[in-house]
Formats: C-alpha cells, structure tokens, sequence
C-alpha cells in the first residue's frame, strides 16, 4: 500500500480545494470534521513522542495542508447553516453548541474568544518568535557545523557516508527550521480568519434570519448564532491543537527524548525541590482559608514524588570516569586505576580501524590546516586513487599524533599492527637517485620508503642542483602520500574487512540490486565472496568490475564454493583487464613460460594446504627455477618491458604463491586468462 501513499495525498489535497465550491451534506460534514479533530489529536501526540524535530520534516506542510482543509470545512459549514436555519442536520456543530456551551451562545462566544486569544497572543505569538530565532541560529550555525563533519572526516573518526548522512542531516534541519517559520504564519493566520469567518456568519445568519425567514432578532440569535459559535469551536479546537503541536516543536532544540521522559526525568531530579513544594503546599492548606482535603492531597502526593525520587537518585549506579582523552591505560594522572568496568571502557581499547597513521609531534603542522598542512586532504586523495586503481574502498583512516614517536617519524598500522615506520623532514625535500645518477649530493642519506631507491633530504636551495643532476625531487607530504598508497596497495587484501565489504555490496546495489541479491546468500555465502575478491586484491588484481565478477560467481557458484576454483573462473572472465594490465609499452605481452614437461610435473606435485593450491616439490628445485625465471625476466626488463611469467591454469596459482614470495612485483598469469587478440611474445622457456 506504501507506494500508492503518494496518490492518496494528492487526492486528498485535490478534494480539500474541492470542497470550497462543491455541497456535501450534514452527515459528510461531521465526518469531515471528526477527521480534522482525530488528525489534530494524532499529531499533538506525535510530536510528544519526537526525539528531535526534523523526525516529522513534513510538519509545515501538514500545517498548511490542515488550514486549508479547515477553512474549507468552514465555507462548507457556513453553506449548510445559512441555508437549511433550523433545518441543519449537522451532528458536530449541534453537539458543541448544545452540550459544550449549554445552548447559550452568548457563553459560546466568550469562550471562543476566550481560545483565539489564548491561541493568536499566547502560543502562536511564542512559537512564531521560537521559529524564527532557531531559523536564525540554525542557519548561522550550519558554516561550523559543516567545518566539524569534514574534520571528523578527514581525522577519520567518522566514514564517508557517515559524514554525507550528518551534512544531509544539516541540510534538512536548516530547511526545517526555515519552513517552521513560515509555517507559525500559517498558524497565526488561521487563529485570525476563524474570528473574520465567525463574524461573517453571525451577521449573515441574522440578516438572513430576519428578513427572509422573518424571525425575531432573539429567535434568529438562537439559530444562527448559537450554529456559528458550535462551528467556530469545532474549528478552533483542532486549530489550538495544531498551535500546540507547532509550539512543542519548535521549543524542543535541546531535548534527546521524548517529551514525557523529557518533563518528568528534568522535573524529578531534584527530589528537595519537590519536598519542599510538598511542604509549602501543605502549610498552606493548613495555615489559610484553601480547601484544606485538596491542598493535603496534593502537598502528600508530591511529598512522596519527592521520596520516591531520592530513592532513584541514590540508587543510580556512579560513573567511572574515562581515561584521558587519547584513551590509553596506564596514562599519567591516576587514569591506570581507573577499573576497565563497562562495555564503554572495553570499546576504547579494541582496535576498530582498519588502518591508522600515527605521527610525531614535529609532523602536526603538516596535518593542521590552519597552519597551512595539507596531510590530510592527501589521505583522503591517497584513498581515492587505491578505490579508482584496485576498485576497494579504504575505510576512513585515522591520523593521531603520538608521544612514543620521533618528533618527525610516523607509523604506518593495520589492523592495529604496524607494518612500516619512516622519518620525513618537513622542512626539507627528499632528492631521490632514479638508479641513473652517479654523483652523490649533500644532505641526509636514507632510502626512499616506497620503493627503496637511494635518496637524500637537502635543502629548498639545493632544489635545482639536485634536478640538474638528474635527481627526482618532492617535498614531504608528497613523501608520505606515495609510501602510504603503496603500503595500501601491497596490503589491499588485508583491508577488505566486514565494514569494506558491505560498502562494495551496497554500492553495487544501488546500480543492479538482483546480481547481489541472487548471489548473497542464496548461491554464495559472503565470505565465500570475500575470499575471492581478497584473492584477487593479492596480485593487484583491480575488483572495480564487480557486475562481471558477481556475473561469474552466479554462473559457477551452483557447482562449487571452492575459493581456488572461484577465483580462478573469475580471473578468467577478467581476461581482458587483466591482459591490458600486464602489457608493455609496445603493445605486446613479454612473459617468460614453462615448459610442457615442467607444467606436468609441478601439476602432479599440486596439493590442497587449506583452501590454496601448493607444490609438493623439494624447495631447491623451486628455488633453481626460480633463480631462472628471474635471469629471464631481468633480459625483458633491461629492453624497457614488462615481464610477465605465464603458464596454465592448472598451475598458475601455487605458482604465483610461490613466484611472488621472492619477486612481489611480479605478475602471473595463465594462457586462459589473455585476451583473443592479446598479443602474446613469449620470450625464454623454463625448463630445468
């Protein structure tokens, strides 16, 4: 029914502009009017129950949604009255102006001039004022709102669709509060049209009265007058509703819960403010002329509201105060006695990042963009590039500074374990030997991270000496960028966590939600899939073509959950990527192969370790093959192309797992997984 919910609306809205020109009759009134009171009264709850205000984003709307409906239901009326007189059979309007007034309409009157006022000067007053101070506050507050989200971000506290949820949310209570505010005219408006519109219908019903029914000015003050006030309050009633609602709303800025908890929670937690009302209440009942049974009552019931709640206060269990702010153990100022008591304690000590950056002191300017660093917004460009190249999407990774470390060092952590450490100068740029120039310049030898080629860190003013010598130069942050997309790229398989995988799975969701939904878990359990993928992710195999991956997991999934299999088919169906990847500037693919008799040989000795394909071979033997295939390999490289070893399938995976352990930037591939049109240059065969 929810996706027709839309046409039911516009309908609704259609037919309430309707009804100001078209007849109903006495009975569909009261029903239209019953409806008025029961959608007054339901969203008067609501809003009590609220937690915060953009929960009912549609308020303004139905606010004036409403008083049309309600001006509509009072042209309706006033139809009805003037025409039928003594004759209208209005259910509604009799039963207020009868019952609720006691058929005298000049009470009737009083009191609802009594509501409108209330309405207009006190509460619609308030609330107009409330909303356009929040609209205000709200809007001057989004610029330092937004700041927060992006450092929260880029500190890597919160994930990108968090941050995107949290400015989305900025956004709609802005607008929010800016609607609210135009929507307290609305209300307002309403309060004064229903004192015009009772006017109207007491002058028009006593000339219509007197001069065309002939009735004397009392008899027609009874008809018509008494009708009218029955009518103003039927209206009025749902309008002080809708007034109210609007009200709560907008004074319930600061509030985390709902209205009931809210009042009672605040108003009992200070049992003596409630002894001593009790108190002051019953001293007056005795002391004074006040009834005194009702003053007892009430003095005795908060007397023991007031006991009951010093009763819940001593009750509370004490807070244990939290370490220090960096949430360590152990830390000076008394935090190591602090007993790890509470599930809110543990959760600060469990490694939840994926991956974190810890950085000496002396490298903080780097990451403070008001003084100018910018090693932030280079992790977020840094995580980028790995999700475009290996198609893997990095959880936000968390920059911390740390006392442990040198002023300029920072340490590289996965899975809360460090794989690498380095010291960059920020002061200074790294001059890095592409392996071509043999003149030494002055300055700090090192080794530069990535990629370990000989370089030094010199001065800006060597800058150019350096470059005419034929150094590669940067500057620091750029040291770090580069040295942590390579760790992430060696280490990409380790990064597909839980959290990363169901960023993949909602992403491919929102472009082909059945391939998803067929594969997970009906065919495929998820970490069957994972494995797959982190299988792919080893070789630098890019997962970014998830459609065709998942497409091949359908197809053979029903035969088989072997992962060595899985992945197998999958590199197959991604052939054609895989071909582009490995070849060389000239076009061709310049692998090193095996020969037929060494493939049989290597294929019998294949045995299962876990669920990876290993060789039962004796390690000189593989080591002497190795050692040949990596002679080969230099010859493709000294000609400026890439070398690649290929061999069948059969054998390419234990190979590669071997192979890769002595030569990581190695690719190996198997002839099913070259394109048709590849073209394919095999230059030395292995045989031993």
């Amino acid at each position: 029914m929810s996706r027709y919910n839309d046409i039911f609306v516009a309908v609704g809205v259609l037919f309430i502009i309707l009804l100001l020109i078209m007849p109903i009759t006495g009975g569909m009134l009261d029903v239209f009017q019953i409806v008025d009171i029961t959608i007054s009264i339901l969203v008067l709850l609501t809003t009590m129950y609220l937690k915060r205000s953009i929960q009912i984003s549609s308020f303004p709307t139905i606010v004036l949604i409403l008083t049309i409906y309600r001006v509509a239901l009072n042209v309706a009326s006033t139809r009805l009255i003037l025409l039928e007189g003594k004759n209208f059979n209005g259910h509604v309007i009799r039963a207020f102006g009868n019952f609720v007034v006691g058929g005298n309409y000049v009470v009737g009157l009083v009191i609802f001039f009594i509501l409108v006022v209330v309405q207009y000067i006190v509460i619609t007053k308030g609330a107009e004022r409330v909303s356009e101070v929040a609209a205000r506050f709200t809007l001057d507050a989004m610029p330092g709102k937004q700041m927060s989200i992006d450092a929260d971000y880029n500190a890597g506290i919160i994930t990108e669709a968090e941050a995107r949820r949290r400015r989305e949310e900025i956004r709609r209570e802005a607008d929010f509060y800016g609607a609210m505010d135009g929507a307290s005219k609305f209300v307002r408006g309403d309060a004064i049209s229903t004192i015009i519109i009772v006017f109207i219908n007491i002058i028009g019903g006593l000339i219509i009265g007197m001069l065309i029914h002939h009735m004397g000015a009392g008899e027609a003050a009874q008809t018509y007058v008494l009708l009218t006030v029955g009518d103003g309050l039927v209206t009025q009633i749902p309008a002080m509703l809708m007034s109210t609602s609007t009200g709560i709303i907008v004074s319930r800025a600061a509030s985390r819960h709902s209205l009931g908890q809210d009042i009672v929670r605040e108003l009992s937690s200070e049992p003596r403010a409630l002894t001593i009302a009790g108190i002051a209440i019953l001293f007056l009942g005795i002391f004074t002329p006040l009834p005194t049974v009702s003053m007892a009552f009430v003095g005795l019931t908060t007397l023991i509201l007031g006991y009951v709640a010093s009763r819940s206060t001593k009750e509370e269990p004490e807070t244990v105060p939290k370490a220090g702010a960096s949430g360590t153990v152990g830390s000076a100022g008394g935090a190591e006695n602090i007993p790890l008591s509470t599930p809110m304690d543990m959760s600060d000590i469990i490694t939840t990042d994926t991956v974190e950056v810890e950085i000496g002191y002396g490298l903080i300017p780097l990451a403070d963009r008001t003084q100018g660093g910018d090693l932030l917004d280079r992790v977020t460009m840094v995580r980028k590039q790995i999700a475009y190249e290996l198609g893997l999407m990095v959880s936000p990774i968390r920059v911390r500074d740390s006392v442990l470390l040198k002023p300029n060092e920072y340490v590289v952590k996965i899975l809360g374990s460090e794989v690498t450490r380095y010291e960059i100068f920020p002061n200074r740029l790294l001059a890095m030997n592409p392996g071509v120039v043999e003149e030494k310049i002055e300055g700090i030898p090192t080794k530069e991270p990535a990629f370990g080629l000989e370089a030094f860190w010199i001065t800006e003013e060597q800058r150019d000496v350096a470059r005419g010598l034929g150094y590669t130069v940067v500057d620091a942050p750029s040291v770090f960028a580069t040295h942590l997309t390579e760790v992430l790229r060696n280490h990409a398989a380790e990064l597909l966590g839980r959290k990363e995988m169901e960023m993949l799975l909602e992403g491919l969701r929102q472009k082909i939600p059945p391939l998803v939904d067929d594969l997970i878990p009906g065919i495929i359990k998820e970490p069957v899939v994972r494995n797959v993928l982190r299988r792919l992710l080893e070789e630098k195999i890019s997962i970014r073509n998830l459609p065709v991956i998942f497409e091949t997991l359908i197809e053979h999934g029903e035969r088989t959950s072997d992962v060595s299999e899985l992945t197998q088919q999958v590199r197959i169906a991604l052939k054609r990527q895989i071909s582009e990847s490995v070849k060389s500037e000239d076009g061709y693919v310049h692998a090193v192969a095996l020969s037929q008799s060494l493939e049989e040989k290597l294929a019998d000795s294949i045995v299962m370790s876990g669920d990876r394909k290993i060789f039962s071979v004796n390690p000189e033997v593989m080591s002497k093959i190795v050692d040949s295939m990596a002679l080969s390999l230099k010859k493709i490289m000294e000609k400026g192309n890439y070398p690649v070893i290929i061999c069948s399938s059969s054998v390419r995976e234990a190979m590669a797992r071997y192979v890769l352990k002595s030569l990581p930037k190695i690719s190996v591939v198997a002839y099913e997984e070259m394109a048709d049109d590849v073209k394919l240059k095999v230059e030395d065969i292995v045989n031993i």
